[in-house]
């Protein structure tokens, strides 16, 4: 009978230690998967949720504030997450909120941070959905390191046939390594065009130093740039030179042809050029005339100093006075 009542005791010492043992797992639980606290729907859209799971945690400023409830493949590449957050929460929550997917620690499972919004923003309202973005997981950063090194074996192996190629003296850079004559030439000739180049600054410091005392305003390219009457007087001048220019031309040409003429025999000047017979008999005739015109001037005296005319020619010289006379008055 004692030992009936010690078991009996024992039992329920037992089942009270295990019942409240459950009811702490229970609680536990509970509080970590927040059953026990108004939750409200929250949504986000993702690319990649890297391994996201229902029960991962929400995170927000770092603070676990909910949970993954359901995850839904919309179409490819489109993932909707469910989150239940603490209603407490998530009136500090803002609209342009941002959740994301990444790790708890180095090795541990998946989380849903959100990143806050503006403070001045709505908070979210039951139902709403978040932006989001995916961020690089492992899986592709390996991918991708994967790929890097490929690429830099094969670089590294065409860089090696490269270099193997150049030291054995082929092609232009092998030659240029390998010929010490042409490295000499090639040096001279940098030389070369550092000396020219120097020159060259050198007389371009000249010409700007004579542009710089140059007094451009008071220049004729000064007044042709900003007196338009004296452009337009030059522009002129220069098709009146030019228009001269084709006369001249042309009776350049008439000139020519006239000689051309006299020349092969034509016209008189021919004659005149030519002919020494006409010459002669023209040289004779002026002879002729140059007697002709002394002896009328003898002519002349002789019948001023004649009585009959005598008269005549003094009337004359008195008008000739006179005439000088009201000149020199007027």
């Amino acid at each position: 009978m004692e030992k009936s009542t010690s078991q009996r005791i024992r039992l329920g010492v037992f089942v009270v230690l295990g019942t409240l043992v459950l009811i702490s797992a229970l609680y536990y639980i509970g509080n970590r998967q927040h059953l026990f606290t108004k939750n409200i729907p929250v949504f986000a859209e993702f690319e990649n949720v890297n391994g996201l799971q229902i029960g991962n945690n929400v995170r927000y400023s770092g603070i676990n504030v909910g949970n993954v409830s359901k995850i839904e493949m919309l179409a490819e590449s489109r993932i909707l997450v469910q989150m239940m957050v603490e209603e407490s929460t998530g009136k500090f929550i803002k609209k342009d909120a941002i959740a994301t997917v990444g790790t708890d620690g180095l090795v541990g499972s998946m989380v849903v941070n959100i990143l806050p919004g503006k403070e001045n923003l709505a908070s979210i309202k039951p139902g709403d959905t978040i932006a989001s973005y995916s961020r690089i997981g492992a899986d592709d950063m390996l991918s991708t390191l994967n790929v890097t090194n490929e690429n830099a074996a094969l670089l590294t192996s065409d860089l090696l046939k490269i270099t193997n190629k150049i030291l054995e003296g082929k092609g232009t850079l092998g030659v240029l390594v390998s010929d010490s004559t042409l490295a000499k030439n090639i040096k001279q000739t940098l030389l070369n065009l550092q000396e020219t180049s120097r020159q060259t600054t050198i007389a371009m410091s000249k010409i700007n130093r004579e542009l710089a005392d140059l007094n451009i305003d008071e220049s004729l390219a000064g007044t042709l740039f900003k007196d338009t009457l004296s452009r337009n007087r030059i522009e002129n001048i220069i098709m009146k030179l030019d228009t001269t220019s084709s006369h001249i031309a042309g009776i350049t040409k008439n000139v020519e042809t006239m000689i051309n003429r006299i020349d092969n025999g034509e016209g008189a000047l021919n004659y005149l050029t030519q002919d020494q017979e006409l010459v002669q008999n023209i040289d004779t005739t002026l002879f002729y005339i140059k007697q002709s015109s002394i002896k009328l001037d003898e002519n002349m005296e002789a019948l001023r100093d004649n009585f009959l005319f005598r008269g005549y020619f003094r009337r004359l010289e008195r008008q000739e006075r006179r005439a000088m006379k009201k000149a020199m008055k007027d």
